[in-house]
């Protein structure tokens, strides 16, 4: 188990879309990504943003609250969208220091495969809908920043240049 890079925006690799997981052995890899999204008390990691450029993510949206929630996406496809949308502002372990306000559904159906290569599909809502369609988003190659129009982008961009 290791604490794996982050890769940081503007990395290209960021805006490349993944290609899908197959049957690769992901077990090592899951390891270190929730080793590594602990260490940078993230919620939510993406394959691509440690380098790996396949349709992977892990997420545990309750370990900050006491109550570990780590999950496996491989593959992840959301079936269905809530047409009800919300705004809220986002942080991104690949552009540290920056909440940028994104719109988003505020429901979602994922269907995916876990680590073991098993089928899953599940409803999520709330601050898990948005976690899964901001990493989903990594594996498109889309940041946060692609979500925000041209003035605001220009304005994030200074306050990121500052940091």
């Amino acid at each position: 188990m290791s604490v794996l890079p982050i890769l940081r925006w503007p990395d290209e690799r960021l805006a490349t879309s993944c290609d899908p997981v197959g049957e690769d052995d992901l077990r090592g890899l899951v390891r270190d990504m929730f080793d590594t999204l602990y260490a940078a008390n993230g919620r939510g990691l993406a394959a691509p943003q440690v380098g790996v450029m396949r349709r992977l993510f892990v997420m545990d949206c309750g370990w900050k609250d006491g109550e570990a929630t780590p999950e496996v996406f491989a593959d992840p496809v959301i079936t269905v969208r809530e047409k009800k949308l919300s705004v809220m502002d986002e942080g991104c372990l690949s552009i540290p220091g920056l909440s940028v306000p994104v719109e988003r559904p505020v429901a979602v159906t994922l269907a995916w495969r876990d680590e073991m290569g098993d089928m899953h599909m599940r409803d999520f809502d709330g601050f898990e809908a948005r976690c899964i369609q901001h990493e989903i988003d990594h594996l498109d190659g889309i940041v946060t920043l692609d979500r925000v129009d041209a003035e605001m982008r220009a304005e994030l961009l200074a306050e990121y240049a500052r940091a």
